[in-house]
């Protein structure tokens, strides 16, 4: 659940259950746009990235928010824009995925790529042997970035940050960046994050002029939360009360409570 402060006021008292809605911005969706993260965010974590279970609601309550908000509407994740397709198909949306490195503006429009190079193929080789040293190392090639999940290997996580460090030691001059995660170890090229590409959507419409709503869980998720006042937006952490944010959700079944909550005081609002 959220936390109550001063700036939030709890939906219809009458509905049981009701969580706390940003009174900011109920009112207001045709002015605010709803930035999402996927995984812990909306999406209950898995022990693989493939593994994950969408709920049967989610895609349709998605796809009513993003005509309620005008089609501002957009998912902020570390999946490449194409994975985001399939894990949500036949939806299409709007998105900022590989941590930055992609873009779709529309659900209609091509995906358009952050003007930064892919990492070098040779240096990828050399993170990706990491997981070499136990079958429960999963590598997730996502051109721009590689990531070492070892939710299948918890006790492999200080051998694989200790690899990772021992290679960029080895290439001071390498421009990569380390993303630690929730059971995941994430190297990418850098120049560019999740906070570049919000930044750049914000800029664009049907996202410009709007207050963005950001929901994020991981550490890759901090960098929105810092440009949030920056943009007079709001930012709320899952599963953790993050530095800076106006407030958190417990886990990904309170997000998508939320989101349905939104939904319904939009249908009680249009009633005569």
């Amino acid at each position: 659940m959220m936390d109550d402060t001063t700036d939030f006021e709890r939906a219809d008292a009458r509905k049981k259950g009701a969580v706390p809605v940003p009174g900011a911005i109920m009112p207001h969706l045709d002015r605010c746009a709803l930035l999402l993260d996927i995984d812990g965010t909306l999406i209950d974590l898995a022990p693989t990235p493939e593994a994950i279970h969408v709920p049967r609601e989610l895609p349709e309550h998605l796809a009513q928010l993003l005509k309620l908000t005008s089609g501002a509407l957009a998912l902020v994740s570390g999946r490449m824009v194409s994975n985001i397709d399939t894990i949500f198909a036949p939806l299409k949306l709007p998105a900022v995925g590989g941590h930055g490195a992609e873009m779709r503006l529309r659900p209609d429009s091509d995906v358009s790529a952050a003007s930064v190079l892919p990492m070098d193929k040779h240096l990828k080789a050399r993170f990706i042997a990491i997981a070499n040293a136990d079958p429960g190392i999963l590598v997730e090639d996502k051109g721009y970035s590689v990531a070492l999940h070892y939710r299948l290997a918890p006790s492999m996580q200080r051998y694989i940050y200790d690899a990772v460090a021992a290679i960029r030691a080895d290439l001071p001059e390498a421009p990569i960046e380390v993303l630690p995660g929730k059971c995941v170890c994430e190297i990418k090229h850098s120049g560019f994050t999740k906070a570049s590409g919000v930044l750049e959507l914000m800029t664009r419409e049907p996202f410009k002029g709007r207050r963005p709503f950001f929901i994020g869980d991981d550490v890759t998720d901090e960098t929105v939360f810092a440009i949030m006042p920056e943009l007079d937006g709001l930012a709320f952490s899952v599963g953790r009360r993050a530095k800076g944010v106006a407030g958190h959700f417990d886990a990904p079944s309170d997000v998508r409570e939320f989101l349905t909550h939104l939904l319904d005081d939009e249908r009680d609002a249009a009633l005569p």
